[in-house]
C-alpha cells in the first residue's frame, strides 16, 4: 500500500478527477480535522444527499407485475389463464409505477447505510446519516457486490445524482471488503487497486484543466512497423497521459504500487521496476517513429513508504525517460508544482 494520503489531497484529487463534485453546495472539506476516510466520504455524502432531498429524490418509472381487481396497464393475458387469477374476478396487469425506488436511490442508500453500519463514523456524521436514511423507506436494498454500475443512466432529471453515486462507487469499491463468512466490513485505508484508478484519472483531468494547450488525452499509441504486418495478435498500447507541444510528445505513465522499487534478496540488491521500464521505453521509442528524440516518458509513481523512490532521469537511445515520485503526504501547492514542472520540457 502506498504511504498515507492527507485528506484534504484526496479531496483535491477527487476534485479533480469528478469535475463536478465542487458542485456540491456549500462543502467546506478544508475547514473539517477529518480524522478517517469514513468521516471524509459520510461528510461529503451527507451534505450532497441532504441537498439533493431539498430538490427531491430522483423518481423513475419500474417496471410492476400485479394481481388487481381493476385495470392497470397491460393486462398479462396468459399469465392470468395460468395463474386463474379471473375465477377470482381478478387480472394479472403490468404497469410502469413513478417511484423513488429508483436505482439510483438504492445505490445510494446502500452507501450511506454502510458508512452507517460499517464505517467508523464520529456520532454527529452518524446521526445526520440517520436522519437522512428516514427519507429512503421506500427504497429497496441492494446488495453493495452486485451493483451494475454500468446500468446507471443520467437523465436530465437525473444528473444531479452522477456526482454523488461517482462518489459511491469509489466508497464501495475502494472500501467494501469481505471476510470468509460473506460480511462485510470498511478498512480504514483505501485499497491500491481503486487509489490507482483515481490516482491515473486525476493526473489526466488535472492536466486537462489546467494545460488544454497540451491536449491531455490518454492516446493509443501504434507500433513503429517497418512494414504493414498481422497485427491481431500484438498487444494494444496506451498511454495514461499524452501531452503535446512545441512539436513534443510527453508520454506519463501513473503507477500507484505498494512498492515503487524492487529488491532482490538473493543479490540484496534495490532497482526500478524492470516491467514498467521496458513499458515506458517501448512507449516512447514506438511514438518517435522518426527517431527525432521529440518523445519523452515519465513513470509517474505514488509515494511509498520506502527508504528508497524513483527520482531519475535519463537518455534512454536520445529520448529523456524519466521516473518521478508524487508524495501526497506532502502539502498541496508541492504536489501541483511537482506536476507543473513535468511540463517544463514541452516548454523548451
Amino acid at each position: 500500500m502506498a504511504s498515507n494520503i492527507r485528506i484534504r489531497n484526496l479531496y483535491h484529487m477527487l476534485s479533480y478527477a469528478y469535475q463536478s463534485l465542487h458542485e456540491i453546495d456549500k462543502l467546506h472539506v478544508s475547514a473539517e480535522d477529518f480524522d478517517n476516510v469514513h468521516n471524509f466520504f459520510a461528510a461529503i455524502l451527507i451534505q450532497g444527499t441532504s441537498s439533493q432531498i431539498k430538490r427531491g429524490l430522483h423518481r423513475d418509472y419500474i417496471p410492476q407485475e400485479e394481481t388487481l381487481s381493476g385495470l392497470r396497464g397491460q393486462i398479462q393475458i396468459s399469465n392470468s389463464v395460468k395463474q386463474q387469477s379471473m375465477t377470482q374476478k381478478k387480472l394479472i396487469c403490468a404497469f410502469d409505477e413513478f417511484t423513488v425506488d429508483s436505482y439510483h436511490n438504492q445505490v445510494l442508500k446502500c452507501t450511506l447505510s454502510l458508512l452507517l453500519r460499517k464505517g467508523s463514523v464520529r456520532e454527529l456524521n452518524r446521526k445526520s446519516l440517520r436522519k437522512l436514511l428516514l427519507y429512503f423507506g421506500d427504497v429497496s436494498d441492494v446488495d453493495p457486490i452486485s451493483i451494475r454500475w454500468n446500468a446507471l443512466r443520467y437523465q436530465r432529471n437525473s444528473i444531479a445524482y452522477k456526482t454523488l453515486l461517482e462518489i459511491c462507487r469509489f466508497v464501495i469499491e475502494g472500501l467494501l471488503l469481505t471476510t470468509e463468512a460473506g460480511e462485510y466490513h470498511l478498512p480504514g485505508w483505501i485499497q491500491d487497486e481503486a487509489m490507482h484508478r483515481l490516482y491515473e484519472r486525476f493526473v489526466l483531468e488535472y492536466y486537462k484543466r489546467r494545460h488544454p494547450e497540451f491536449s491531455p488525452k490518454a492516446a493509443h499509441i501504434d507500433w513503429n512497423l517497418s512494414e504493414p504486418a498481422e497485427i491481431t495478435y500484438l498487444s494494444t498500447m496506451k498511454s495514461d497521459i499524452t501531452l503535446n507541444g512545441n512539436n513534443k510528445t510527453l508520454i506519463i505513465d501513473t503507477k500507484y504500487y505498494g512498492k515503487s522499487m524492487q529488491h532482490h534478496s538473493l543479490y540484496d540488491s534495490t532497482t526500478f521496476i524492470s516491467g514498467n521500464l521496458y513499458q515506458i521505453f517501448s512507449y516512447v521509442k514506438n511514438c518517435d517513429r522518426g527517431g527525432s528524440g521529440n518523445v519523452a516518458g515519465v513513470l509517474l509513481y505514488a509515494k511509498t513508504d520506502e527508504m528508497v523512490t524513483p527520482d531519475n532521469t535519463f537518455n534512454m537511445g536520445g529520448n529523456p525517460i524519466s521516473l518521478k515520485t508524487l508524495d501526497f503526504d506532502n502539502e498541496w501547492t508541492e504536489i501541483t508544482m511537482q506536476l507543473e514542472s513535468l511540463c517544463d520540457w514541452l516548454r523548451e
